[in-house]
């Protein structure tokens, strides 16, 4: 009996699994550094009006973690620029290690300032990737941008609890 999926079809998957299981294992790690913090450090920080309640992170991110890992495997799948790819691809992998650098300088380190400048760096990485995503597949770079958004919004959170504190 014949295999329904081609080999190349199998390769593509396993590379769409490998990328959710990336950006999943990122996600679970910040978490891991994030959510003991919130009781005692994070609730006692003063934080500006437009902080949003601690139970929409989850659902949020959830969704940003599953577009970048998706629009990742779309410049993967990409034919024809292999440099202009393997540039994508690193500004997604550089984006993605300051993403998890941020939970740990801003919860784990309970350094606000230190978080500041790297998710100053995180939305430059992401900015940077949408870029180089855009040149490959549009679709890749649109899925990109609820995450540029909320790193944006989040950024100016992070910047007021530095101003409050």
């Amino acid at each position: 009996m014949a295999s329904v999926l081609s080999a190349d079809d199998r390769r593509s998957l396993f590379a769409l699994a490998g990328l959710l299981a990336l950006c999943f294992a990122v996600a679970a790690l910040g978490s891991a550094v994030t959510l003991p913090a919130i009781p005692c450090w994070y609730s006692a920080l003063r934080k500006p009006f437009f902080t949003p309640p601690n139970w929409i992170f989850g659902p949020v991110w959830t969704i940003l973690y599953l577009l970048m890992a998706i629009a990742a495997w779309r410049i993967w799948r990409c034919v024809g620029d292999r440099a202009a790819r393997t540039l994508a691809l690193r500004f997604f992998a550089a984006q993605l290690a300051l993403n998890l650098a941020w939970p740990f300088t801003f919860f784990g380190a309970r350094s606000p300032a230190l978080g500041l400048i790297v998710i100053v760096a995180l939305e430059a990485a992401i900015v940077l990737t949408i870029r180089a995503f855009a040149r490959l597949d549009r679709p890749a770079a649109w899925m990109m941008a609820p995450y540029a958004i909320w790193v944006a919004y989040a950024a100016a959170v992070n910047l007021a609890v530095v101003s409050l504190n």
